[in-house]
């Protein structure tokens, strides 16, 4: 999506949902099911309890497998480099792990966002700097007018920057975006709500890369609205695919420009939503990660 574009007026008038932190809310039914509901309506007998001959018998062979399967763990590190080699071979048939490699994170972060910084020039590099900056675009600090200039500052190229931060901040100060999501003027939750706009990013996918540019996927799920018993945009969660243009730019990397579309969504549970206050009690309980991959 390229900000300030008309996918924000679509947004801003509602004709969008809600993603990198921006939208309305839909509301799903839930269904619980009680125990017993799924039988023919009579009381179940108990399973007959098994010998004691039968458990002491499932009990070796549990743990004779375990015996087996810890024998069995190779060390793998003889093996590392062929196995790299395989893995770039399969480079765009499979995932790539987003688990740290042993390569450096980042070397800072910014002192007023704290958004992290110095991502290395490389593959990993590029796809960290992406997740991370999803979530930063997404968060709540997107709504304040001084802690939005800032992050346009951090993520975007120099020039990007110059070009994006007015569209910006029109679209976040418009007062009637602003009350369609709940919030008051001046982008904070009303007293006695909390305002969630959090980004969780799945996994990452490299599309193309240089050392002076990459096109990066993030796959994530983005958690939106108003905790709190008189919130009328309670918090819902939705999924989003973000794709970066990541520049090299002053020795890190930088976002030229974005695409989002919906999706992937799994299916969802049959779980109870929580209430408004067990809700705000877990956001505020638990902190939203700073740094991914």
């Amino acid at each position: 999506m390229s900000i300030g574009g008309d996918e924000y007026e679509r947004e801003r008038t509602g004709e969008m949902n809600p993603s990198m932190g921006r939208g309305g809310s839909t509301r799903r039914g839930t269904r619980t099911r009680l125990p017993g509901e799924d039988g023919d309506g009579g009381g179940r007998r108990p399973p007959n309890r098994p010998g004691r001959n039968l458990v002491t018998v499932l009990g070796v062979v549990v743990l004779l497998i375990a015996a087996i399967a810890f024998a069995n763990r190779g060390g793998g590190g003889s093996d590392s480099g062929g196995d790299s080699e395989q893995a770039g071979d399969k480079k765009g048939q499979e995932a790539q792990p987003t688990a740290p490699t042993g390569e450096k994170p980042v070397d800072g972060e910014d002192a007023t966002t704290g958004i992290p910084s110095g991502f290395a020039q490389s593959e990993q590099g590029a796809e960290s700097a992406a997740a991370n900056y999803t979530v930063v675009l997404g968060g709540t600090g997107m709504y304040s007018n001084d802690v939005r200039a800032s992050i346009v500052d951090a993520v975007y190229t120099s020039d990007a920057a110059a070009d994006r931060e007015d569209d910006l901040a029109q679209v976040y100060g418009d007062e009637k975006f602003l009350k369609r999501i709940g919030l008051e003027e001046d982008g904070t939750a009303p007293e006695g709500m909390s305002f969630v706009s959090r980004m969780i990013p799945v996994g990452t996918k490299t599309l193309d890369y240089s050392s002076s540019g990459a096109t990066v996927s993030v796959w994530y799920s983005s958690l939106f609205g108003l905790t709190g018993e008189e919130s009328k945009n309670p918090v819902t969660e939705s999924w989003y695919t973000n794709t970066f243009t990541l520049e090299w730019d002053d020795g890190d990397w930088k976002v030229a420009d974005f695409e989002q579309k919906e999706g992937p969504a799994p299916v969802g549970r049959d779980q109870r939503a929580a209430p408004g206050k067990k809700m705000k009690e877990a956001v505020e309980g638990f902190g939203g990660f700073t740094y991914a991959r």
